[in-house]
């Protein structure tokens, strides 16, 4: 029986909400650690990644060790009318503002704008992933626009509950090439 992104959602959501608190947090610290020893992390001049929302690895200590390394950290904007994402260089969440979806996203006045080609290190956010790097977002197919005819390294930091075989794949969605989760690095 193949199981629709929907129902995957769904699923893996519950699987997230019945986690501790405590827990979490290990786990999410062993996550973070494990991408800061990725080579590609340590050659990343320029980092994307979303404000992470409350069923998504916490991205905030992300953010603050890249500041503390020098590195550059880049948020997207959606554009929803052309479900196109536009990334700025932010370094302070106070460029942020709450805008679509209940979304933390720049202030486009306040910052710049990085073109797709400067980002080195492109940290794709998701609910359900498959070891061979497919996910399911949210379901606005974003990121996968986005990628389409672009290679940047792309990596999805996810706990092991939300990595299941047998995800439904439709001809335009993209893997990504590396999974983190606190049990280790999944190459897709």
């Amino acid at each position: 029986m193949v199981v629709s992104k929907e129902k995957w959602r769904k699923i893996i959501v519950g699987r997230l909400k019945t986690l501790d608190g405590n827990e979490k947090l290990e786990m999410t610290k062993r996550i973070h650690n494990r991408l800061y020893e990725q080579p590609e992390w340590k050659n990343a001049k320029v980092i994307g990644t979303t404000i992470s929302t409350q069923n998504e690895i916490d991205t905030s200590a992300i953010i603050e060790k890249a500041w503390a390394e020098g590195k550059q950290i880049v948020v997207p904007k959606c554009i929803p009318k052309k479900k196109q994402l536009i990334f700025y260089q932010i370094s302070s969440y106070d460029e942020l503002e709450v805008s679509y979806f209940n979304l933390r996203e720049p202030i486009p006045h306040l910052v710049k704008e990085i073109l797709p080609s400067e980002i080195d290190l492109l940290l794709v956010p998701g609910v359900v992933f498959e070891p061979i790097g497919y996910r399911i977002g949210h379901g606005g197919g974003y990121y996968d626009r986005f990628l389409h005819d672009r290679n940047v390294m792309t990596v999805s930091l996810c706990f092991n509950m939300q990595v299941v075989e047998g995800i439904p794949k439709e001809a335009h969605d993209i893997p990504v090439k590396k999974i983190i989760t606190e049990n280790g690095v999944i190459l897709g």
